[in-house]
Protein backbone atom coordinates (compact mmCIF):
# COMPACT_ATOMS: atom_id res chain seq x y z
CA UNK A 1 0.00 0.00 0.00
CA UNK A 2 1.36 3.89 -0.08
CA UNK A 3 1.44 7.21 2.46
CA UNK A 4 1.53 10.76 0.81
CA UNK A 5 2.00 13.82 2.84
CA UNK A 6 2.66 17.17 2.54
CA UNK A 7 5.08 19.46 4.22
CA UNK A 8 5.52 23.22 4.37
CA UNK A 9 8.64 25.25 5.40
CA UNK A 10 9.84 28.29 3.19
CA UNK A 11 8.71 26.28 0.13
CA UNK A 12 5.81 23.69 0.11
CA UNK A 13 6.35 19.99 -0.57
CA UNK A 14 4.32 16.85 -1.66
CA UNK A 15 5.48 13.60 -1.91
CA UNK A 16 4.35 9.82 -1.23
CA UNK A 17 5.80 6.30 -0.57
CA UNK A 18 4.65 3.19 -3.21
CA UNK A 19 4.28 -0.08 -1.43
CA UNK A 20 3.94 -3.18 -3.36
CA UNK A 21 5.51 -6.14 -4.19
CA UNK A 22 6.69 -5.83 -7.69
CA UNK A 23 7.63 -2.75 -10.12
CA UNK A 24 5.75 -2.30 -13.35
CA UNK A 25 9.30 -0.31 -14.58
CA UNK A 26 8.77 3.42 -12.64
CA UNK A 27 10.32 6.00 -14.10
CA UNK A 28 10.44 10.00 -13.62
CA UNK A 29 8.61 11.14 -16.66
CA UNK A 30 8.62 15.00 -17.62
CA UNK A 31 5.70 15.92 -19.70
CA UNK A 32 6.27 18.75 -21.88
CA UNK A 33 3.66 21.07 -22.69
CA UNK A 34 3.12 20.13 -25.95
CA UNK A 35 3.11 16.26 -25.46
CA UNK A 36 -0.62 15.15 -27.04
CA UNK A 37 -3.26 13.13 -24.26
CA UNK A 38 -5.66 11.35 -26.42
CA UNK A 39 -8.20 11.48 -24.50
CA UNK A 40 -10.82 8.41 -24.17
CA UNK A 41 -13.58 10.69 -24.51
CA UNK A 42 -12.80 11.31 -28.40
CA UNK A 43 -10.89 14.85 -27.03
CA UNK A 44 -7.04 15.85 -27.01
CA UNK A 45 -5.16 17.92 -24.59
CA UNK A 46 -1.69 19.14 -26.89
CA UNK A 47 -1.28 22.49 -24.96
CA UNK A 48 -1.39 21.85 -21.41
CA UNK A 49 1.02 22.84 -18.20
CA UNK A 50 4.17 20.64 -18.10
CA UNK A 51 4.42 17.97 -15.33
CA UNK A 52 6.68 15.68 -14.03
CA UNK A 53 6.38 12.84 -11.46
CA UNK A 54 6.87 9.07 -11.34
CA UNK A 55 4.95 7.32 -13.69
CA UNK A 56 5.04 4.15 -15.71
CA UNK A 57 4.76 4.62 -19.51
CA UNK A 58 2.93 2.32 -21.52
CA UNK A 59 2.47 2.73 -25.43
CA UNK A 60 4.01 5.95 -25.05
CA UNK A 61 1.43 7.08 -22.54
CA UNK A 62 2.50 8.28 -18.66
CA UNK A 63 0.63 6.56 -16.57
CA UNK A 64 1.54 8.42 -13.58
CA UNK A 65 1.36 7.61 -9.44
CA UNK A 66 2.52 11.04 -8.36
CA UNK A 67 3.75 14.20 -10.09
CA UNK A 68 3.62 18.30 -9.74
CA UNK A 69 2.69 20.50 -12.72
CA UNK A 70 5.11 23.79 -13.15
CA UNK A 71 2.37 26.42 -11.31
CA UNK A 72 3.14 23.94 -8.07
CA UNK A 73 -0.12 21.71 -8.03
CA UNK A 74 0.59 18.32 -7.13
CA UNK A 75 -1.54 14.59 -7.07
CA UNK A 76 -0.50 11.17 -5.71
CA UNK A 77 -2.92 8.25 -6.35
CA UNK A 78 -2.90 5.51 -3.88
CA UNK A 79 -4.92 2.35 -3.86
CA UNK A 80 -8.50 1.96 -2.56
CA UNK A 81 -9.38 -1.34 -3.14
CA UNK A 82 -12.98 -2.41 -2.17
CA UNK A 83 -14.28 1.29 -2.08
CA UNK A 84 -13.31 2.70 -5.69
CA UNK A 85 -16.12 3.24 -8.35
CA UNK A 86 -16.23 4.25 -11.79
CA UNK A 87 -19.17 4.50 -13.99
CA UNK A 88 -20.40 4.93 -17.55
CA UNK A 89 -19.90 8.28 -19.74
CA UNK A 90 -22.43 10.59 -18.81
CA UNK A 91 -24.10 13.10 -21.54
CA UNK A 92 -23.23 16.77 -20.59
CA UNK A 93 -19.94 15.20 -18.40
CA UNK A 94 -16.19 15.73 -18.90
CA UNK A 95 -16.27 11.54 -18.73
CA UNK A 96 -12.50 10.99 -17.93
CA UNK A 97 -10.70 7.67 -17.46
CA UNK A 98 -9.42 6.96 -14.00
CA UNK A 99 -5.94 6.84 -15.64
CA UNK A 100 -6.15 9.98 -17.33
CA UNK A 101 -7.38 12.19 -14.12
CA UNK A 102 -3.61 13.19 -13.30
CA UNK A 103 -2.58 14.50 -16.60
CA UNK A 104 -5.90 16.00 -16.94
CA UNK A 105 -5.57 17.99 -13.94
CA UNK A 106 -2.28 18.57 -13.46
CA UNK A 107 -2.52 19.81 -17.23
CA UNK A 108 -5.27 22.26 -16.97
CA UNK A 109 -5.19 23.53 -13.12
CA UNK A 110 -2.72 25.28 -11.87
CA UNK A 111 -4.01 25.56 -8.07
CA UNK A 112 -6.29 23.80 -6.23
CA UNK A 113 -9.46 26.12 -6.24
CA UNK A 114 -9.05 25.49 -9.69
CA UNK A 115 -9.25 21.64 -9.59
CA UNK A 116 -12.63 21.86 -7.79
CA UNK A 117 -14.12 24.02 -10.24
CA UNK A 118 -12.84 21.15 -12.68
CA UNK A 119 -14.41 18.78 -10.64
CA UNK A 120 -17.54 19.83 -10.52
CA UNK A 121 -18.08 18.68 -14.21
CA UNK A 122 -16.08 15.27 -14.01
CA UNK A 123 -17.56 11.87 -14.42
CA UNK A 124 -14.61 9.25 -13.78
CA UNK A 125 -15.26 6.16 -15.98
CA UNK A 126 -14.46 2.80 -15.70
CA UNK A 127 -12.55 2.55 -18.99
CA UNK A 128 -8.97 0.45 -18.41
CA UNK A 129 -6.16 1.38 -20.28
CA UNK A 130 -5.60 -2.23 -21.66
CA UNK A 131 -7.00 -5.44 -21.50
CA UNK A 132 -3.55 -5.96 -19.51
CA UNK A 133 -3.76 -3.25 -17.42
CA UNK A 134 -7.35 -3.65 -15.57
CA UNK A 135 -8.55 -0.73 -13.70
CA UNK A 136 -6.68 0.65 -10.84
CA UNK A 137 -8.99 0.87 -7.86
CA UNK A 138 -7.71 4.61 -6.34
CA UNK A 139 -8.48 7.97 -4.23
CA UNK A 140 -6.33 10.85 -4.60
CA UNK A 141 -4.61 13.45 -2.72
CA UNK A 142 -4.30 16.70 -4.10
CA UNK A 143 -2.80 19.77 -3.34
CA UNK A 144 -0.51 23.20 -3.68
CA UNK A 145 0.76 25.61 -1.09
CA UNK A 146 -2.43 27.05 0.14
CA UNK A 147 -4.56 23.94 0.27
CA UNK A 148 -5.42 20.04 0.69
CA UNK A 149 -7.57 17.71 -0.71
CA UNK A 150 -9.09 14.20 -0.71
CA UNK A 151 -10.61 13.18 -4.05
CA UNK A 152 -12.50 9.53 -3.60
CA UNK A 153 -14.85 8.16 -6.40
CA UNK A 154 -17.01 5.67 -4.76
CA UNK A 155 -20.81 4.57 -5.45
CA UNK A 156 -22.69 7.30 -4.61
CA UNK A 157 -20.67 9.85 -6.50
CA UNK A 158 -17.78 11.89 -6.84
CA UNK A 159 -16.27 13.28 -2.91
CA UNK A 160 -14.09 15.95 -1.98
CA UNK A 161 -12.79 16.79 1.45
CA UNK A 162 -11.17 18.84 2.82
CA UNK A 163 -7.60 17.49 4.11
CA UNK A 164 -6.26 19.26 7.35
CA UNK A 165 -3.43 16.67 7.61
CA UNK A 166 -1.97 16.39 3.96
CA UNK A 167 -1.88 12.77 4.26
CA UNK A 168 -4.00 10.15 3.15
CA UNK A 169 -3.32 6.28 3.05
CA UNK A 170 -5.50 3.72 1.67
CA UNK A 171 -8.39 2.48 3.08
CA UNK A 172 -10.95 3.15 5.27
CA UNK A 173 -12.53 6.21 3.58
CA UNK A 174 -11.09 9.35 4.51
CA UNK A 175 -13.89 10.58 7.12
CA UNK A 176 -12.99 7.27 8.78
CA UNK A 177 -8.98 8.11 8.38
CA UNK A 178 -9.74 11.07 10.22
CA UNK A 179 -12.38 10.13 12.82
CA UNK A 180 -9.85 7.47 13.82
CA UNK A 181 -7.48 10.04 14.89
CA UNK A 182 -10.06 10.97 17.65
CA UNK A 183 -8.79 7.88 19.52
CA UNK A 184 -4.91 9.41 19.77
CA UNK A 185 -5.92 12.49 20.90
CA UNK A 186 -3.65 11.79 24.08
CA UNK A 187 -0.49 11.56 22.04
CA UNK A 188 1.95 14.32 23.07
CA UNK A 189 5.28 15.16 21.96
CA UNK A 190 6.55 15.82 25.73
CA UNK A 191 7.16 14.50 28.79
CA UNK A 192 4.11 12.88 30.47
CA UNK A 193 2.91 13.38 34.48
CA UNK A 194 1.12 10.54 36.15
CA UNK A 195 -2.83 10.71 35.62
CA UNK A 196 -3.19 6.98 36.21
CA UNK A 197 -4.19 7.05 39.74
CA UNK A 198 -3.19 9.69 42.82
CA UNK A 199 -2.15 6.50 44.72
CA UNK A 200 0.45 5.23 42.83
CA UNK A 201 4.13 7.01 42.24
CA UNK A 202 4.13 6.29 39.03
CA UNK A 203 7.33 8.16 36.73
CA UNK A 204 8.53 8.19 33.76
CA UNK A 205 11.15 6.29 32.56
CA UNK A 206 12.12 6.71 29.09
CA UNK A 207 11.95 9.88 26.60
CA UNK A 208 9.76 9.64 24.03
CA UNK A 209 6.62 7.88 26.36
CA UNK A 210 4.59 10.98 25.75
CA UNK A 211 3.79 9.14 21.89
CA UNK A 212 3.39 6.18 23.85
CA UNK A 213 0.22 4.26 22.32
CA UNK A 214 0.76 5.73 18.54
CA UNK A 215 0.69 2.51 16.02
CA UNK A 216 3.67 0.89 14.85
CA UNK A 217 1.80 -1.88 12.69
CA UNK A 218 1.91 -1.55 9.02
CA UNK A 219 -2.01 -1.05 8.37
CA UNK A 220 -2.86 1.57 6.13
CA UNK A 221 -4.86 3.01 9.23
CA UNK A 222 -2.15 2.88 11.56
CA UNK A 223 0.00 4.24 8.80
CA UNK A 224 -2.35 7.56 8.30
CA UNK A 225 -2.26 7.85 12.25
CA UNK A 226 1.44 7.94 12.13
CA UNK A 227 2.44 9.88 9.13
CA UNK A 228 0.12 12.81 10.35
CA UNK A 229 1.49 12.54 13.89
CA UNK A 230 4.92 12.59 12.56
CA UNK A 231 4.22 15.86 9.81
CA UNK A 232 2.14 18.10 12.33
CA UNK A 233 4.89 17.28 14.64
CA UNK A 234 7.53 17.92 12.46
CA UNK A 235 10.31 20.78 12.82
CA UNK A 236 12.82 21.50 10.28
CA UNK A 237 14.85 24.60 8.91
CA UNK A 238 13.59 26.40 5.81
CA UNK A 239 16.86 25.45 3.73
CA UNK A 240 16.21 23.13 0.54
CA UNK A 241 18.42 20.41 2.33
CA UNK A 242 16.42 20.63 5.73
CA UNK A 243 13.69 20.53 4.20
CA UNK A 244 14.20 17.32 2.16
CA UNK A 245 15.77 15.47 4.69
CA UNK A 246 13.04 16.43 6.91
CA UNK A 247 10.34 14.94 4.45
CA UNK A 248 12.50 11.52 3.39
CA UNK A 249 12.05 11.13 7.16
CA UNK A 250 8.69 12.18 8.05
CA UNK A 251 7.51 9.15 5.51
CA UNK A 252 10.77 7.33 6.42
CA UNK A 253 8.68 6.84 9.71
CA UNK A 254 5.82 4.55 7.49
CA UNK A 255 8.07 2.68 5.05
CA UNK A 256 8.16 -1.49 4.81
CA UNK A 257 11.27 -3.20 5.02
CA UNK A 258 10.91 -6.69 3.07
CA UNK A 259 9.91 -9.48 5.03
CA UNK A 260 7.63 -7.80 7.43
CA UNK A 261 4.54 -7.75 5.04
CA UNK A 262 4.20 -11.43 3.13
CA UNK A 263 1.50 -11.43 0.69
CA UNK A 264 1.91 -15.54 -0.12
CA UNK A 265 4.45 -17.35 -2.49
CA UNK A 266 7.12 -15.74 -1.59
CA UNK A 267 6.37 -12.29 -2.53
CA UNK A 268 6.79 -9.26 0.06
CA UNK A 269 5.18 -5.87 0.31
CA UNK A 270 7.96 -3.17 0.45
CA UNK A 271 8.33 0.81 -0.25
CA UNK A 272 9.31 0.44 -3.78
CA UNK A 273 10.44 4.39 -4.01
CA UNK A 274 9.52 7.56 -1.65
CA UNK A 275 9.39 10.63 -3.49
CA UNK A 276 9.84 14.44 -2.43
CA UNK A 277 8.79 17.21 -4.64
CA UNK A 278 9.63 21.02 -4.54
CA UNK A 279 6.25 22.22 -5.64
CA UNK A 280 7.44 25.65 -6.17
CA UNK A 281 11.01 24.65 -7.75
CA UNK A 282 9.56 21.94 -10.04
CA UNK A 283 12.36 19.76 -8.38
CA UNK A 284 11.12 15.55 -7.71
CA UNK A 285 13.85 14.07 -5.38
CA UNK A 286 13.42 10.73 -5.03
CA UNK A 287 14.93 7.20 -3.36
CA UNK A 288 14.47 3.74 -4.06
CA UNK A 289 14.12 0.59 -1.87
CA UNK A 290 17.99 -0.48 -2.55
CA UNK A 291 19.37 3.27 -2.84
CA UNK A 292 19.09 5.69 0.08
CA UNK A 293 20.95 8.23 -1.33
CA UNK A 294 18.60 10.95 -2.70
CA UNK A 295 18.29 11.89 -6.50
CA UNK A 296 16.60 14.83 -7.95
CA UNK A 297 15.01 16.01 -11.47
CA UNK A 298 15.19 19.42 -12.03
CA UNK A 299 11.94 19.91 -14.82
CA UNK A 300 13.26 23.21 -15.46
CA UNK A 301 16.99 22.00 -17.15
CA UNK A 302 14.62 20.51 -19.80
CA UNK A 303 12.84 22.20 -22.71
CA UNK A 304 9.00 22.61 -21.25
CA UNK A 305 7.57 23.66 -24.41
CA UNK A 306 9.09 20.01 -26.35
CA UNK A 307 6.60 17.82 -27.58
CA UNK A 308 8.34 14.58 -26.30
CA UNK A 309 8.81 12.93 -23.06
CA UNK A 310 11.76 13.38 -21.41
CA UNK A 311 12.42 9.99 -19.66
CA UNK A 312 14.98 9.16 -16.29
CA UNK A 313 15.55 5.54 -15.46
CA UNK A 314 15.30 5.55 -11.49
CA UNK A 315 19.01 5.06 -9.65
CA UNK A 316 18.26 1.66 -8.29
CA UNK A 317 21.44 0.43 -6.97
CA UNK A 318 22.84 1.56 -3.93
CA UNK A 319 25.25 3.97 -3.45
CA UNK A 320 27.37 4.57 -0.70
CA UNK A 321 30.04 6.92 -0.04
CA UNK A 322 33.10 5.21 1.25
CA UNK A 323 35.30 7.84 3.35
CA UNK A 324 39.17 7.84 3.66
Amino acid sequence: MCTAATYQTKDFYFGRTLDYDVSYGNQVVLTPRGFTFRLRNGKTMSAHYAMLGMACVAEGYPLYYDAVNEKGLAIAGLNFVGNAHYGKPVEGKDNIAQFELIPWLLGSCATVAEVRRLLQRLNLTDVPFSQAMPLAQLHWLIADKTACITLEAVTDGLKIYENPVGVLTNNPPFPYQMFQLNNYMHLATDNRVNTFSEALKLEQYSRGMGAMGLPGDLSSQSRFVRAAFVKLNSLSGDSEEESVSQFFHILGSVEQQRGCCKLGEGRYEITLYTSCCNTARGIYYYSTYDNRQITGVDMHRENLDGTELVIYDPVVRQQILMQN
